[in-house]
């Protein structure tokens, strides 16, 4: 086994993990008590598959917007480098059924959009890279795999 890192994913062993998946990452706790909860939300299976691109940041865009309907407190909606999924982040909420009904609201949203939020130039760093084709091919794809959220290791 390789010795401990400091990020808490590079110490999970991204073979032994079941695909897709909402998973608990860690939980922060400020100074004054606020606790942020870190959740890896898995979209595809490491280093077997992930998502193309331009569908993966149409998602980041329409997740970021959308999960703010369902829930309070959400702290960031942000891709992985290896675009197998996203990390959401919640202030002060430790509720996991709460975040898993949170997203499945967000993607059933993603389904029915039929425009990618701030998808230009002035709102977008990258506005030439979008699919909201692709996105709703990936949020359909996670959604027929719901039952399967919670169970994290093969």
């Amino acid at each position: 086994m390789p010795k401990k890192m400091n990020v808490e994913s590079f110490n999970l062993d991204h073979t032994k993990v079941k695909a897709p998946y909402v998973r608990l990452v860690g939980v922060t706790q400020g100074e004054h008590g606020d606790k942020i909860y870190k959740y890896d939300v898995r979209f595809c299976q490491p280093n077997k598959e992930h998502m193309d691109m331009p569908g993966l940041h149409s998602l980041e865009h329409l997740m970021a917007e959308f999960i703010r309907n369902h829930i309070d407190n959400i702290f960031d909606v942000g891709p992985m480098g290896c675009q197998t999924g996203f990390y959401v982040s919640i202030l002060n909420n430790d509720s996991y059924e709460a975040i898993l009904q949170a997203i499945e609201k967000t993607l059933n949203d993603v389904l029915t959009a039929t425009e990618v939020p701030a998808c230009n130039e002035i709102q977008c760093g990258w506005a030439a890279s979008h699919s909201l084709e692709g996105a709703q091919a990936i949020a359909k794809k996670m959604l027929e795999h719901k039952s399967e959220w919670t169970e994290v290791f093969a």
